[in-house]
């Protein structure tokens, strides 16, 4: 499991938005600078009134202990985003003080946590927005479905194998610009596609 770890493909050109940690590779940076992330236009997956909905969704499923809500973010997500302890369980202090959850019983020693009568009206006042937060984990998870593209990262990755290697014997201009010219064409093709 991966705390407090953003979907890095959305810095990468899906809607031009860069989500809490957006960087390169598996498990970007995290950036949790003010209210948007800080630093090179990122900003935070939820802010705090919306991860308060997407919890409070989740806790009137079922109770359940803050790890519990991580793991089922992460699931929602196919594993691309989690937030961090740091993020929920101070949202799950303000959603106790609000009286929208309670301490719940359970057996072990993790407190969980209940949906409160409060926090039922709460939700059911603001459903259209917390269905649309939900939706927002499901279409990452769909995204980053999209964006492995298996067979299309291994071609990538032979291609930059290609080239390193012929770059490196010296190639002539004429060389150069022949292959240069080789992926324009090969990229134009795949845009008319």
């Amino acid at each position: 499991m991966r705390f407090g770890r953003g979907y890095d493909a959305w810095a990468g050109g899906f809607g031009g938005a860069e989500f809490e940690g957006g960087g390169r590779g598996h498990g970007p940076r995290h950036h949790g600078h003010g209210p948007h992330g800080g630093g090179r236009g990122r900003r935070k997956m939820f802010d705090g009134g919306e991860l308060k909905l997407v919890l409070l969704h989740l806790i009137a499923e079922n109770p359940r202990h803050g790890y519990d809500l991580i793991r089922e973010i992460e699931e929602r997500t196919d594993g691309a985003y989690a937030p961090s302890p740091g993020v929920i369980y101070p949202t799950l202090t303000m959603l106790e003080e609000m009286g929208l959850i309670e301490e719940h019983r359970s057996e072990g020693a993790k407190k969980q946590f209940a949906i409160t009568t409060e926090g039922q009206a709460y939700l059911a006042e603001h459903a259209k927005q917390a269905e649309a937060l939900l939706a927002r984990l499901t279409q990452i998870a769909s995204l980053k479905a999209r964006a492995s593209g298996g067979p299309i990262r291994r071609a990538m990755m032979n291609l930059k194998t290609v080239l390193q290697t012929r770059l490196a014997d010296d190639a002539d201009s004429d060389t150069l610009h022949a292959i240069a010219e080789m992926i324009d064409e090969t990229a134009r093709r795949i845009e008319r596609m």
